[in-house]
């Protein structure tokens, strides 16, 4: 191939725009794998925390018959209670946040492999299309020119044989031997 030629730099653009869709195909591959995992540790630590919740909650109900009882521990026990409230208040807050982030970290990734998978087939198709185009305008002629060229040669070396030698004498034995 000539680099001086259209079709050859078109034939490199092609390969280097593959290569790159390639790469950004597998990042982000990566990025949907990244976001799964994040999915899976907010769904895994939104089912730990309910527990706690519940165990909190509990232990709120708890707090108020034993202030019944004991008033100075009712005080304090009233506070932390508050406290716990407000937490899960607080991790309830944020793991709607983490979900809603990590559903539209996923939407945007489901995205961009699709716009990846199209690039890649159009590509794809580009690149069928240029091999294409080379075989017919020289891979095709270049055979044809060969086959040609192959008959031309064979047609000389027939023409300009030498003749055949005249079998007129015995022939010693070292002579006869090939090898």
């Amino acid at each position: 191939m000539n680099p001086n030629d259209y079709q050859f730099w078109q034939m490199v653009s092609s390969i280097v725009i593959a290569v790159t869709f390639i790469v950004m195909a597998i990042a982000l591959l990566w990025i949907a794998l990244t976001v799964r995992k994040v999915v899976a540790t907010v769904n895994n630590l939104e089912e730990r925390v309910g527990p706690l919740i519940t165990k909190v909650d509990a232990m709120s109900v708890q707090g108020k018959e034993i202030s019944v009882h004991f008033n100075e521990i009712s005080a304090n026990l009233s506070i932390a209670t508050k406290y716990l409230a407000e937490s899960t208040e607080l991790i309830k807050e944020e793991v709607v946040e983490l979900k809603q982030l990590v559903s539209e970290g996923a939407i945007t990734a489901k995205d961009k492999v699709e716009m990846v998978s199209r690039t890649i087939d159009r590509t794809h198709d580009q690149v069928v299309d240029t091999t294409e185009f080379v075989n017919q305008k020289i891979v095709v002629p270049a055979r044809e020119i060969a086959a040609i060229m192959a008959g031309v040669k064979r047609g000389l070396e027939v023409l300009f044989a030498p003749a055949p030698k005249q079998i007129d004498r015995v022939y010693t034995e070292d002579e006869m031997f090939i090898g």
